[in-house]
Formats: structure tokens, sequence, C-alpha cells
């Protein structure tokens, strides 16, 4: 394949020009509203204007079927069928252009049929055509394209025609038989131009061959040009696939490319002479070995020969589904059951190998294995269909195996299959079945009933045990509970006390012996007075960094000076409302962003205005992303620095309703929960 910078590109400018003159084409073969066909009447299809393109009726099968044909003197050569795969219609049905703008196919019981693929109710034609480019358009009444069959290829596209992103040809049943076939040509939307069985996943694995253009970017279309040439067209070239320009000025010359009912892309010249006769010329082809077609051959079975002369053959075990059609595959000629119901598979079947055969299935099992083992290991394996034994690696699969056929290459493969040896008898031996003889059913239920019973006891002696246990140690506890001795407390490690009972031992929290950080301590007694103890009440605090010491047990409010850590302070603290859970946090968060910035968070002794707040500066520098002179010249992770700077900018959000919870600060650190982008601080600094 070659590509060229030029020409493409030339065609690609000339294709709006065609495109435009079909529209404006002038010619004396308008079909206007109420025109009709019938295979019946005397006029059967619409003509272009030169007569080298028909639209209408043509027979298939025991009917007929709607489309577009190349007017040869021998053959009509179908290049569009309206409908495909619905069954031919009988010699009573018409084709109208109806008054009211539909085209309609009326069948033989009456049934309205739409034989174009867009709603004729929101858009109805006033006209139609069949236009020398090969091309059935309708017009709606400004004269413009409403629909057109270019648009709808089937196996063919002409010169002048092209095939976007997403579409695709697909073959013919035959070449009388217009239906569906078993091959698709898909123009995909990475640029690559992908022939593949039909019904396949669309893989590398099922392609058998492709344009080699993986750029969509770049590769968009195929086109057929009207001077002949196939390609690909981009931006600064093609890829050019065939060239077979054939300048004739005693006729006409029609290129067509098809997508043969063999699953081979071919190029096609049509010539027309002056004297009325015609010929056709193949010019190109994407293959030349009919075994190179994945799916050429039916399932079980390999293709071989070389060029058009194509065979196809069942593989040893197997025979023909249907020895007319060759093409349909292969079935086992050997019962599979059989292989299930034998005690020793290997005595039903021999081994046949068969060289240079390559199937595209996946195996179940490569094993490294010598040439000899790999074939028997088949036998004794009921799940094997067939080995292939390549390059010292024994390779097992499973039926069916498709896209079968003869490799002739450098590397030799042997393939393995089973066939049967005809000796069935061992399937009528009786099977050894080892059997338990009891002597008496009434022998049976007694033992079940001994070892039932046994069971049972065991069952209700575990569960006695247990209750016993639990009932003393609960007893145990509780008297202790009752009766509160120190001595017999001290046969435990720990002795636990109910708030009533330290009340009562320290007559009401009455004698203070000091106060600490976290609470004051009591004096008490207990053991009827004999022991001393003291008691710590612990009491409700704010941690803010020492600033617990300055609030009462029943404050929730404190005037603190500018002094010390009055940095630290959450805007609550300056505003005088009730002090919240979340006023740590936000203390949390000034230190966290001067550990990121090695400086306090005021500071009067800075380059700007803007950096002597520390949470204003550090916000500005995270809206405009430069977190960068944070931290000057440190060299730091930028995604670590980010996350450090967001969750700091959380925590010292004036509204304590956003401050997030210790919890989540954690889990941001660590980077386990996603930060959303923070709000700008709004602060209110006031100094006592």
């Amino acid at each position: 394949m070659a590509s060229i910078p030029v020409l493409p590109l030339l065609l690609v400018f000339l294709l709006p020009v065609h495109a435009n003159a079909q529209r404006n084409q002038s010619n004396s073969n308008i079909i206007l509203l109420g025109s009709s066909l019938s295979p019946n009447a005397n006029c059967t299809s619409w003509l272009s204007p030169s007569g080298l393109f028909a639209f209408g009726f043509y027979p298939q099968d025991d009917g007929f079927a709607i489309g577009i044909w190349l007017v040869n003197q021998t053959e009509k050569t179908i290049i569009w069928t309206a409908n495909r795969d619905d069954p031919p219609v009988s010699s009573s049905a018409t084709l109208n252009l109806t008054i009211d703008g539909k085209l309609l196919l009326i069948t033989e019981q009456g049934r309205e049929l739409s034989i174009i693929d867009v709603d004729q109710d929101d858009r109805p034609a006033t006209s139609a055509a069949m236009l020398d480019a090969g091309n059935f358009v309708l017009y709606n009444h400004s004269n413009v394209i409403i629909w057109d069959s270019f648009d709808f290829p089937t196996d063919t596209i002409i010169g002048g025609q092209n095939i976007s992103g997403g579409m695709n040809l697909v073959s013919s049943v035959s070449i009388s038989d217009h239906s569906s076939g078993s091959y698709s040509l898909n123009m995909q939307s990475d640029g690559n131009l992908v022939a593949y069985p039909v019904n396949s996943s669309d893989d590398s694995n099922d392609a058998y061959w492709s344009s080699d253009t993986y750029n969509g970017d770049y590769y968009s279309r195929l086109t057929l040009t009207r001077l002949g040439v196939l390609f690909l067209p981009e931006r600064l070239g093609g890829r050019i696939l065939a060239n077979s320009s054939y300048p004739d000025k005693n006729g006409t010359t029609i290129y067509r490319a098809t997508l043969d009912a063999d699953g081979i892309f071919r190029l096609y010249l049509h010539h027309f002479k002056s004297d009325n006769s015609s010929s056709m010329l193949m010019k190109w082809s994407a293959l030349h070995n009919q075994c190179e077609v994945s799916g050429f051959c039916g399932l079980n079975s390999y293709c071989s020969g070389m060029g058009s002369k194509a065979d196809c053959n069942c593989y040893p075990g197997f025979d023909f589904i249907n020895t007319s059609n060759k093409f349909l595959g292969c079935h086992q000629s050997y019962n599979e059951d059989d292989c299930i119901r034998s005690e020793d598979p290997s005595m039903l079947y021999n081994i046949t190998s068969l060289q240079n055969v390559w199937w595209s299935d996946h195996p179940y099992s490569v094993i490294p294995m010598e040439e000899e083992g790999c074939g028997k290991s088949c036998l004794e394996d009921c799940n094997c269909g067939a080995v292939l034994y390549t390059g010292a690696k024994c390779s097992k699969y499973k039926l069916p195996l498709r896209y079968g056929r003869i490799k002739n290459e450098n590397k030799s493969t042997m393939a393995f299959f089973r066939e049967s040896n005809g000796n069935t008898e061992i399937l009528d031996r009786p099977r050894q079945v080892h059997k338990v003889l009891i002597e008496s059913k009434r022998s049976l239920i007694l033992i079940l009933s001994i070892i039932l019973g046994l069971v049972s006891c065991l069952c209700f002696v575990l569960a006695t045990s247990t209750i016993l246990v639990y009932r003393h140690k609960f007893d145990r506890y509780r008297k202790l509970s009752e009766n509160v001795n120190l001595g017999l407390a001290e046969e435990f490690t720990l002795q636990s006390f109910s708030y009533n009972e330290l009340e009562i031992a320290t007559d009401g929290f009455k004698e203070e012996l000091g106060r600490g950080s976290f609470g004051a301590v009591y004096k008490g007694t207990i053991s009827k007075g004999d022991k001393i103890i003291s008691v710590k009440r612990l009491e409700n605090a704010i941690s803010d960094f020492g600033f617990a010491k300055i609030l009462m047990s029943n404050q929730s409010r404190a005037t603190i000076g500018a002094e010390g850590a009055s940095a630290y302070l959450a805007p609550e603290w300056q505003k005088n409302p009730l002090i919240s859970l979340q006023t740590d946090i936000y203390s949390f968060g000034i230190v966290l962003l001067e550990i990121v910035c090695c400086r306090r968070s005021i500071e009067v002794n800075v380059s700007t205005a803007d950096e002597i707040i520390l949470s204003n500066w550090v916000y500005n520098c995270f809206a405009a992303g430069e977190l960068a002179k944070l931290v000057k010249d440190e060299n730091v992770d930028t995604m670590t620095l980010e996350r450090t700077v967001k969750v700091g900018l959380w925590c010292v959000q004036e509204d304590p309703a956003l401050r997030p919870f210790m919890k989540n600060v954690i889990l941001m650190l660590e980077g386990t929960i996603e930060i959303p982008v923070p709000p700008s601080p709004v602060h209110s600094i006031v100094v006592h």
C-alpha cells in the first residue's frame, strides 16, 4: 500500500463539488409524485439519464427484490438492495411514490412497507431521481436531497461514494442472493478498515484483513473516486489501497468496490463502449488466498489449497454436516458420551495426526511435553477435542474448532485428533461397583440411635457446665459489689466502683485535696472508714493549648489577653460566643499552616502586607496556584503540599460548622478521602 501527499487531498476537495453536482443535476428523469413500478407492469424500473443505472424490481429466488443495478447486456450487476433481509415479494407487488411524498412497497397482501430509513411523515418527498452517479435520491420542496442510497450501502460502493467511520459493508449470501452474508468490512473509529466474519467478537483474533491505518484523527473514511482510486484520505496524504485508472475516450468507465460473498474485498472496472457492448475486469483484491478468510470453512473443518482453488476438509474423526455443502462444517463421527461412560477412555480411541494445520481458538491447557506424549494425553481427557504440538508445547483445545487452515510455514506444527477404534464392547461390561454390605436394617437403626444419644448427652453436659460456671462467677461478683470490702478486693487485680459508691465514699466530693488540668482530687474512705482513698473527678474542658485552665466547670465563656497563644484562638473566642468542639480544629489548622510555611501565624516583618496574616496569605497563594511561594526553595512533594494546605484552610474556617472533625482531618491528611476546594477563610482579629 502506498501513501501520496497530493492526490488524495485534491480528491477530497473535489468530493463536495461532486456532491453539489448531484443535487443540482438537471435531467429529464425526475420521478414525480404518484409514479409507480411493478414487476407485471410495463415500467419495472427507473433509469438514470445515461441509462447505465436503474432502480426498481429485479428477480431474486422465486420472487422480486428492489435495488439498484448496472445495466449490462448480459446480466444485472446489483450494487444496492432495499430491505435486503426481507423475503422476496411476488410479481403483484408495487412500488409507489405516493402523492403525500412517501416511497412505499405495497405487497400482494396489501401491506405498506417503507424501503427507506427516514421519517416520511415529517420529511415528505416532492420528487425522486436515479442519478448517473449510481445514487437514488429523494428531494424535498426546496430541491434538497433528504435521502440517498449512498448513505446506506449494502455490499458495494461506486466511484464517488465513501464509507465514513462507524459504517460498514456486509457481503451477500451469493451472486444471486443479495441478503446479508457471512462477512463484514468495518470502517472503525480508530481509523482502521477491518474485515471480520459476521457475528464475531470483532477483536484481533477474528479479523482476517485490515488496512493497518490506526489513527482515527487522520483516517476517517474509505473513498472510491470516479477515477478508480480506492484510498483512505488524511490531512497530509492518504493510504492508497488501489489505483486502477483506465482512461478510455471511446466509452464510459465505472468503478465499484464490493465485499464479495466469499469475504474478499475487490475493486472492479465496468467498461461501457460506444457500440453498447460492455465488459468487466477485476482490478484489485485485498486477499489472494481464499483460505486466509476466517470462517470460509465451517466449524471443525479446515481450508486447504491456494488462491481461488480453496477446499474445505474435515479433521480426522469428523464428518461433513452436509456432503453437498462442505462449507457448513463438520461434526464428530463418534458418540462423545462414550468417553464419559467408559472407565478407560484410551481403550475407545486411536490418535491420528495432521501436519501443518492451524486454528485460532484459545487452548484450555498448555503443557511442556514431548510430541509422542502430547497425542496420548488427549486419549484420557474427555474434554479434549484436539491437541496442537508446536515448539515442545502441547496445547489442548475443546470443540468446536474455528478458522482452521493449512499453514505452509517454516514453523512446523502437528495436530492430533481422536478417532473411534470401534471397540465399544467395553461399554457393555458392567462396572465394578464397590458396595458396603449391611447385614440388616435393624442393625443400622441401632447404630444410628446410639450415636445420636451419645451426641445429645455430650451437648447436655457441655450446656450444663457452661451455665454453672457462669452462675458461679456472677454470684461472686454480685456479693463483692454489695459488700465493698477492700480486703476481699485485694484478691483481684482491679476493683471498679460506681459513681454512687464514690460519691458516698467522698461524702459528696466534700474535701478537695488538690486540682490539676483535668480535674480535682478529693479525699474519701471505704471499708467502713478503715481505708483512706483519693478520688480524682474529671471535668469537661476545652483543650485549646492550655486554655482549659481559664474555664471553670460551669463556664463556657472567658476573656483572655493577646499574649502567648492568642494567635491560635478561633474567631469564636474573639466574638465571645459559646465555645464549640470545633475550637480545637481551628488551632490545629493554624499550627499545620505554620509547620508548612515555617513561620508564625502573624508576622509583621514581611515583604508585603498580604503576608502578615498567615491564613490569608496561604489562601491567596492557593487560589493563584503559587503554592511554591509557601515553601520557598524547599524540595517538597507537590501533591502532599497541596493536600496539607487544603486541610489547613478547611480547619481555619471562621464558621465552626465548616471545619471538619478531627477524624476526617486525619483521613484527609492520609489521602484516604478526597478534599474539596476550601473557600476563603474570613478573619476578624480582636486584640484586648
